[in-house]
């Protein structure tokens, strides 16, 4: 009983993420012409602009401002596709772009939390805590950022893979 029980969680968690994203992408960002995403990359670049000047965290304010330009040029090229060929083009991996924009939203968040560590950590320091904030904001940055550049390519080529599925063969 248990087991089906936590079997039966799966499906509502993809159904799930699949609305989120389609919310995301659909009514969230190009629902909007974008208005919110411009603002969310206008709150980026206050850390970006922070983070240039320390020389510790001037490559990850770099690696930063190139999400989000990737995201930007991501979502124009979506919003063109969605005005010129439909919704459903657009929307079609919308889960790809949720996943896109969540790990350069995670990479602001590490940036933020890696200059406020700057700011407490005494000149020649090595407090542990400070230490592991800086420590896994480069992991994120090094490691986890990189995968967006797949994403958006993915996402940039319009693939309709996933609207060539007929609802007989689910």
């Amino acid at each position: 009983e248990r087991l089906y029980r936590d079997n039966r969680l799966n499906p509502i968690h993809e159904g799930t993420f699949g609305i989120q994203s389609i919310d995301l992408l659909g009514r969230k960002v190009l629902g909007d012409g974008g208005a919110a995403l411009a603002r969310l990359g206008a709150a980026m670049d206050r850390e970006i602009g922070a983070a240039e000047t320390d020389p510790e965290l001037k490559s990850h304010a770099a690696a930063l401002s190139d999400a989000r330009r990737l995201v930007a040029e991501t979502t124009a090229v979506l919003a063109h596709a969605a005005k010129a060929e439909g919704a459903a083009v657009a929307l079609a991996n919308a889960a790809v772009y949720l996943e896109m924009l969540g790990h350069v939203v995670v990479a602001w968040i590490w940036l933020k939390q890696a200059i406020a560590a700057r700011k407490l950590q005494p000149a020649g320091g090595d407090d542990p805590f400070l230490a592991g904030k800086l420590a896994a904001c480069g992991y994120f940055f090094r490691w986890e950022l990189p995968k967006i550049g797949p994403q958006a390519a993915l996402l940039q080529s319009l693939d309709r893979t996933t609207l060539r599925m007929i609802d007989a063969s689910l």
